[in-house]
């Protein structure tokens, strides 16, 4: 099974209970693929944790949500020792970050502590607690959402987190067919549920076959120089980091399985970095632009060398 025939059975599993939202599947996937984490943003009622759950049902793994709340701990999502009267002994008991797929619903509303007890999770795929330090499950992926309408009782993200983000996609009001096709199987009571499709073991031979993806250094380069153009432009206040041009080149690889293909070409780039770049550059406030926008300009501007 090639990649391509992979991501068309996930989307079709999906579709019983997912009506849209294409795009947000394929980069659901491509993250899952190479270890990377997506932010969804949208309005609530739009099937964030529907998707998210459900996604993970695909291949069989350890869900959990986590509601953030200002006056949650870290300690509410790494886990704590605690001391077992049987034994007579401290014992560590995980957190809900001990999974292979988690949800952070509302990211925002927890406090800046709590949300700093993710980036070692994040970044390292590990979690220390009193010195200790203990791998979490793989493969390991975060799902944070966050309500564009909140701005009472929210934290803003530290862009140290945001830039552990491989994408941010927002999920749009669905077209009205597709709403129109929510109702009817309300009404009919007809919703199926989704079944796993894939082994985990499935799962890791895909991730594997992706880092086999061939790059040429043409496409080296251009990725640089993608993220050299965020770092000069003067509408930027300060480009992306190497973290991020990282991202860019494991989501090129990914997209190009899910293509079928054994090598990334350009396209696989400009489609991937349209949603790792965004969130992650703050545009001057001397112009009135989109960050969406100027990052299509500069993806229109910088060229492959041949």
């Amino acid at each position: 099974m090639n990649g391509k025939q992979f991501y068309e059975k996930i989307l079709k599993e999906l579709r019983k209970c997912i009506v849209g939202y294409e795009d947000v599947i394929k980069f659901l996937t491509i993250s899952i693929l190479v270890g990377g984490h997506v932010l969804l943003e949208g309005y609530p009622g739009l099937g964030k944790t529907t998707l998210a759950k459900n996604f993970a049902k695909l291949f069989n793994l350890k869900f959990s949500r986590i509601q953030m709340v200002p006056d949650l701990l870290p300690s509410d999502i790494t886990g704590f020792y605690y001391f077992n009267q049987k034994t007579q002994e401290f014992e560590f008991r995980e957190g809900p970050i001990f999974a292979n797929i988690v949800l952070v619903d509302e990211i925002n509303r927890a406090s800046p502590k709590t949300q700093a007890s993710l980036l070692e999770a994040m970044e390292e795929k590990t979690v220390t607690v009193e010195g200790k330090t203990f791998k979490l499950p793989e493969p390991f992926m975060v799902i944070a959402t966050q309500n564009p309408l909140e701005f009472a009782g929210v934290y803003e993200l530290p862009k140290a987190e945001i830039d552990r983000f491989m994408f941010k996609l927002t999920l749009e009001y669905p077209k009205l067919d597709n709403e129109k096709q929510i109702l009817y199987t309300k009404v009919n009571g007809d919703k199926k549920e989704v079944n796993q499709i894939f082994t985990i073991d499935d799962l890791k031979k895909a991730m594997n076959d992706v880092k086999n993806v061939k790059v040429s250094e043409k496409i080296l380069d251009y990725i640089c120089r993608i993220a050299k153009e965020t770092r000069i432009d003067e509408r930027i206040e300060y480009g992306i980091s190497p973290r991020a041009s990282e991202h860019i080149l494991l989501a090129s690889k990914a997209n190009a399985y899910l293509e079928g293909r054994s090598y990334v070409i350009p396209d696989d780039v400009k489609a991937v970095a349209k949603y790792c770049i965004p969130h992650r550059i703050v545009v001057n406030r001397e112009y009135d632009i989109d960050e969406r926008e100027l990052v299509e300009e500069i993806l229109n501007k910088v060229k492959v060398v041949e």
